[in-house]
């Protein structure tokens, strides 16, 4: 039995020295030592199966001792190994949960796994001191498109956490489908939730999955999904898509949508992939359901950042609604550009007014031409690339970085025929790893990045796994760490020491090498590009 050493750790750490002398010796006289503050990290330390630790009489062997010391800094630690005790000491609860998962990876890949029989590890000496760059470091998953039911967003939680991921963007309405549960208005999951078919692959394919899809989240399901992500340090981020992607909102309200140009009582829940000309109407009897509906979302999630999505508002139906041009000439708006940007507007100022900051795509500075623009506390996730990051920092607005070309999970891995459905251009590992945030002047308003995991063709936990990783191991070091670091290097680590962790954790993620035969979908398009 050899001692585990520290040069595989993802993402990599501020400061590691590794020491001399006999190694920490982990079996079951190993006794967990928690001070004040720290028992809610020890309780979760405690569970993981796989770490044992002395009960009952008898003295302990030596000691994991859990500390806080404020001095550190927000979500930063210091993990110290010597052959006695093995020390971590965290700026805060945050802090000192990450330096649990840079223990765990201290040791074996089977310190991931759910249960070992009599497990029996040694640590090397060594001293690290870490903080993460960027304060928000996070992954968008799209439950719209196809359901994740509640379990595996809870595995997804856990993947984060691993990962030392802290925000979960959890995009829950699009014209595909509508995932929580609104009291008040039943039908939005009665109705909404449910499609009554599927398109297999790019919007351009020619089949079709004939089984009803669908399913949603109760609002008891919801706050177990915020309770569970908060004990690991994870912000849960809803997404409530308006003034576009909300055919599935109109399919249950017909009201809610262009009345005097579509006949929405026509509508369904939409089939198919792409962006749908529906768009809300822009009433105040709108605007006050989509209150309604936020005001339950404001009891579930208690982040203070919300998303309203804001993006891909086709306007044909605006430009022939009689009652949408009426609203423009009666605000001596510009035109329709102009009239999306005074509801999102109306959304942000109504949010800040309830002490939260809402969130959008970068379609939101568009139509700008209002005296009282976005409120100071507005954050623009920039997705078009970073022209939108950069033009939001520049008029003062916090950014999140997640371009498409570089951070959207659900692109192809590489080029050829063998990625399955492969998606617009090839985002490689490489490109995920290479991402380059701002610098300066524009960095200080940049509060992280993020990886968008779109799930118009993953209709699985198996397939979102195989377009996640390794690319979000990848993302997570660019939070945490920061740019810079060698590829080559990163992806040699990843290889030796990282994915045979991911597979104790039962992710089927993509070789390096390329996909494994059942992970290829041969005969479904895709659309690549490039």
């Amino acid at each position: 039995m050899s001692a585990t050493g520290w040069t595989g750790l993802v993402p990599r750490p501020r400061e590691l020295t590794e020491g001399d002398g006999p190694p920490f010796v982990w079996d079951e006289n190993t006794a967990l030592v928690a001070g004040p503050g720290t028992h809610g990290v020890a309780r979760l330390l405690r569970g993981t199966a796989t770490l044992p630790f002395h009960e009952g009489p008898g003295a302990p062997r030596n000691t994991v001792e859990l500390h806080l010391d404020e001095e550190l800094g927000a979500a930063a630690y210091r993990l110290e190994v010597t052959a006695e005790r093995v020390t971590l000491t965290g700026g805060d609860a945050a802090g000192l949960h990450h330096a649990t998962h840079t223990l765990r990876q201290g040791l074996p890949p089977a310190a991931f796994r759910r249960a070992v029989s009599r497990p029996v590890w040694e640590l090397a000496p060594c001293r690290i001191q870490d903080a993460p760059r960027y304060a928000w470091r996070g992954l968008m998953l799209d439950v719209a498109r196809h359901f994740l039911p509640k379990d595996g967003v809870l595995r997804v939680l856990d993947l984060l956490a691993a990962h030392k991921l802290n925000v979960f963007h959890f995009h829950l309405t699009d014209d595909q489908g509508w995932r929580v549960q609104i009291h008040r208005y039943p039908r939005l999951t009665g109705t909404g939730a449910w499609r009554p078919r599927t398109r297999v692959g790019h919007r351009a394919s020619p089949l079709w999955d004939e089984r009803p899809h669908g399913g949603y989240y109760t609002q008891d399901d919801l706050r177990e999904i915020v309770a569970y992500a908060a004990e690991r340090h994870i912000t849960v981020v809803p997404e409530i898509e308006l003034p576009g992607h909300s055919q599935a909102a109109i399919a249950a309200y017909p009201e809610l949508g262009t009345t005097d140009a579509v006949d929405t009582a026509s509508l369904g829940v939409w089939t198919d992939w792409g962006v749908s000309p529906h768009l809300l109407a822009p009433t105040d009897d709108v605007l006050r359901f989509y209150e309604h509906v936020l005001e339950e979302v404001l009891d579930i999630f208690p982040s203070p950042f919300i998303h309203i999505g804001g993006d891909e508002t086709p306007k044909d139906e605006w430009r022939a609604s009689a009652v949408a041009q009426a609203r423009i000439a009666a605000l001596g708006l510009r035109d329709e550009d102009a009239l999306q940007a005074w509801m999102v507007r109306h959304f942000d100022r109504w949010l800040a007014d309830r002490g939260r900051r809402m969130v959008g795509w970068d379609e939101i500075l568009e139509g700008g031409t209002l005296e009282d623009g976005l409120t100071p506390g507005a954050v623009v996730a920039s997705w078009r690339g970073t022209e939108g990051g950069a033009a939001a920092a520049q008029a003062g607005h916090d950014v999140v970085l997640c371009p498409e070309h570089q951070l959207y999970l659900d692109r192809r891995q590489a080029p050829g025929e063998e990625e399955p459905m492969p998606l617009g251009y090839v985002a490689t590992l490489r490109d995920a790893y290479e991402f380059q945030p701002f610098g300066e002047p524009l960095a200080e308003r940049v509060l992280g990045i993020q990886a968008n995991m779109w799930t118009e063709c993953t209709e699985s936990s198996r397939r979102v796994d195989y377009q996640m990783f390794p690319r979000l191991a990848a993302v997570a070091e660019v939070a945490w760490s920061g740019a810079g670091g060698e590829y080559d290097e990163f992806a040699a680590r990843l290889e030796r020491a990282h994915l045979p962790r991911l597979d104790a954790l039962g992710v089927e993620y993509r070789p390096l090498d390329g996909p494994l035969p059942w992970q290829q979908r041969p005969g479904i398009p895709g659309r690549p590009l490039g």
